[in-house]
């Protein structure tokens, strides 16, 4: 047999790299980053954290002892420009600096964003500060994601809420029922609405709820990956996905 050896060619610049860490439990928030990215010159590599049920401040604070980990065995040894928490109420729970600060730990060089801080650079890009909330949640988190937007000087005119105690119920939630009863919170107080949570098929539905309602509609993905592109420095136009893409 006659042996060919080959010298391989390796490519000298990769795409731009987010990492998403993702809740073992989330069925959406894969799809919402793939929903925008797709066709673009970005690489987008998951894995996922454990999640314990039901879903409460401590549970959610427990997640954050896995992030170094989860995030060593993405692309294990190669840089990532940015890591995406996939937590609203988690990086409540165990705050932002304990995350991105675990984050670095196996990534030094990621920026690190989440829902719930992308949610408030969104805000203050926007000059909003009179918002209403709309999460899945029970009581007790919904309290703690209240007062995380009231210390950022952040309004709340009102707060509308399923009480859902388990992850993988909230991701089972049907969108069209979702559109109606967002459709119906009264928002004439408020500059926007935050819906709140990773798991909740909010995304898709985010430009015609804008235009039924005439008011910025944020969301947890969407401010999410609105943040993580911004961070890759990406300034390809996000159509279709709400006003939060118009600007940077």
């Amino acid at each position: 047999m006659k042996l060919n050896k080959i010298e391989p060619k390796y490519i000298s610049k990769s795409n731009p790299r987010i990492g998403l860490i993702a809740l073992g439990s989330d069925f959406r928030i894969e799809k919402d980053f793939n929903n925008i990215i797709y066709g673009r010159d970005i690489d987008l590599y998951v894995n996922r954290i454990h999640c314990y049920n039901p879903l409460t401040n401590k549970t959610l604070a427990k997640m954050a002892d896995d992030i170094t980990e989860v995030t060593k065995d993405i692309l294990p040894d190669q840089k990532i420009d940015c890591i995406a928490y996939g937590c609203t109420s988690g990086t409540v729970a165990a705050g932002y600096d304990t995350i991105k600060k675990k984050v670095n730990l196996a990534k030094p060089e990621a920026k690190v964003t989440t829902p719930i801080t992308s949610a408030i650079k969104a805000l203050k890009v926007l000059g909003i500060n009179k918002i209403s909330i709309f999460t899945p949640y029970t009581n007790t988190i919904n309290n703690s994601v209240v007062s995380y937007f009231k210390k950022e000087n952040i309004t709340i005119n009102s707060l509308t809420y399923f009480d859902i105690a388990s992850d993988l119920d909230i991701g089972k939630v049907d969108e069209n029922y979702l559109f109606k009863v967002l459709s119906k919170i009264d928002l004439d107080n408020s500059e926007a609405l935050f819906v709140s949570c990773t798991a909740l098929p909010v995304l898709s539905i985010i430009d015609k709820l804008e235009k039924k309602l005439n008011k910025i509609i944020l969301s947890s993905n969407q401010t999410l990956i609105w943040e993580a592109l911004n961070l890759i420095e990406d300034k390809e136009p996000v159509v279709g996905f709400g006003k939060i893409f118009e600007v940077s």
